[in-house]
């Protein structure tokens, strides 16, 4: 995989943004591959298809690409409420995030697995001024920190390619929260983002300590002390944790 940028195609263009989409989308054409499958090569999607860049010629997993200068825990995306359609039919694609160098070399490139989006994961943004071009259209953001770590695939880390076999290995893994209807993965994925940033070995009142935060992502729950119970158990089903005792857990890496 080549972390090289090619400036030179976006020649004519004045605006920032256009040429870093014309320069980022030209250099996925050249180096993106599928992870759900061994093909190397992703085909662009026709200009304007919505939420969508590329496709797997074999196995028709779909991947969007989000490009930025800077890292940091949120990605611009497009319309909020498509977002969240998308997330509640699961329709939504992969999503590479390339963050590259003001020498036009990519730094890092991480690739989000489409079961690991949820709705508390996505940032309504305020709606466009009268005067923009689509005038009161609300546009989202995607808080990379709300995805739980097992989903975001680690694909080029500080400049240097990951072996594609290790790529694919973890989004294969990622595929267990596909079991999990999307109505109730919300609640799955947020439970599996507290445990994951908590010591190896962890007890459910470490847990229970995130209680209010995940009361005001789940405002409709009453119980969410048993809702963190029942999905400890998920994700011990699912192979993410272990029961060590009453009311004692490891999560596995």
């Amino acid at each position: 995989m080549d972390v090289t940028l090619d400036p030179s195609l976006a020649r004519g263009y004045k605006s920032k943004s256009q040429i870093a989409r014309v320069v980022t989308e030209e250099w996925g054409q050249r180096n993106l591959y599928c992870a759900a499958c061994d093909s190397a090569t992703l085909r662009p999607f026709q200009a304007n298809k919505r939420a969508r860049d590329f496709e797997c010629p074999t196995c028709a997993t779909t991947y969007q690409l989000k490009a930025r200068r800077r890292r940091g825990n949120s990605v611009a995306d497009a319309g909020y409420s498509a977002m969240i359609e998308a997330i509640r039919s699961d329709r939504v694609p992969a999503l590479y995030v390339l963050t590259y160098l003001p020498t036009w070399r990519v730094q890092n490139l991480v690739l989000v697995h489409p079961a690991f989006f949820s709705e508390s994961c996505i940032d309504k943004r305020a709606p466009l001024s009268e005067h923009a071009r689509r005038a009161r259209h609300v546009l989202c953001n995607i808080l990379l920190n709300r995805i739980a770590p097992a989903g975001v695939v680690p694909v080029i880390d500080g400049g240097t390619p990951l072996p594609p076999k290790v790529v694919r290995e973890r989004f294969r893994e990622a595929q267990s929260l596909r079991t999990i209807a999307t109505q109730e993965r919300g609640w799955t994925l947020d439970v599996l983002r507290v445990v994951q940033g908590l010591p190896e070995s962890f007890s459910l009142a470490d847990v229970y300590a995130f209680e209010d935060e995940l009361r005001q992502l789940h405002p409709r729950n009453k119980h969410v002390k048993d809702k963190i119970r029942q999905q400890l158990q998920v994700l011990r089903d699912l192979g993410y944790i272990e029961f060590l005792d009453r009311g004692k857990y490891r999560w596995i890496k």
